[in-house]
């Protein structure tokens, strides 16, 4: 997978990542941590309560004894993918108030597909320089696909080889339905993550301030339990919110 030197549109087929140069890198060992939001017309009504989330999931990890040991991406996506910033450490990343622009459709698949990608790919990049790492990848969306050339098959066999690589001691992975209180989509977005081989899905019915900073708790407690749990061959456990 390219690894890009922007932060430019990322356009499925041809979308790659941006990342810290390996040999910028002062720890021995990583976890990665993927963030992709929805930014659809739909979610227009609760832009401002996802950038104070993605905000509250980087101050947890600001606050964990391991934040020296954490990358963090965060990409949006609507008909086309966009990286906010690639792969640094959380330590350095900052602000996101404003930094969300909504429109177009949602291609969910293509979203899930570069998530699970990157990880593979900047892990072989660490592991190729001695260093371990361990990721986890979390994709919120509040709707279904109507935007992506992958598949959910794409996405699984991607996981797969992700979990079956050395450069990854582990990788988790969590879909998120936020603002889903349509038994119908709620569904539709379990059978994706099924078909797609998630780990997990978190279905919640709103979208409020307190809903997403209990959501922000909850991405921030499982990726400093992925780190806690690098080195010890297995991926963490998942907490509630």
């Amino acid at each position: 997978m390219p690894l890009f030197d922007d932060h430019s549109h990322l356009i499925a087929g041809h979308y790659g990542f941006s990342a810290l140069p390996v040999e910028d890198l002062e720890a021995t060992e990583y976890t990665l941590a993927v963030i992709a939001v929805d930014v659809s017309i739909s979610v227009q009504s609760f832009r401002a309560e996802i950038e104070a989330c993605l905000e509250r999931v980087v101050h947890a990890c600001k606050r964990h004894p391991r934040a020296d040991n954490l990358m963090l991406r965060v990409v949006t996506f609507n008909s086309k993918l966009k990286e906010l910033h690639g792969f640094k450490p959380v330590l350095d990343c900052d602000q996101y108030a404003g930094a969300i622009r909504i429109s177009g459709a949602t291609a969910l698949y293509d979203a899930a597909h570069n998530a699970a990608a990157s990880v593979i790919g900047y892990g072989q990049r660490l592991s190729g320089a001695d260093l371990a790492c361990n990721a986890i990848v979390f994709v919120i969306t509040d709707g279904e696909d109507n935007a992506s050339s992958q598949q959910p098959s794409d996405i699984k066999a991607l996981i797969h080889q992700a979990c079956k690589t050395e450069s990854l001691e582990s990788l988790t992975t969590v879909l998120v339905g936020v603002n889903v209180g349509d038994a119908q989509l709620g569904g539709a977005l379990a059978t994706f993550k099924d078909e797609a081989g998630f780990n997990a899905y978190l279905q919640l019915g709103d979208a409020t301030e307190d809903t997403l900073t209990a959501l922000a708790g909850f991405i921030g407690r499982s990726i400093s339990a992925q780190s806690m749990a690098l080195g010890s061959g297995a991926a963490s456990a998942l907490f509630g919110l």
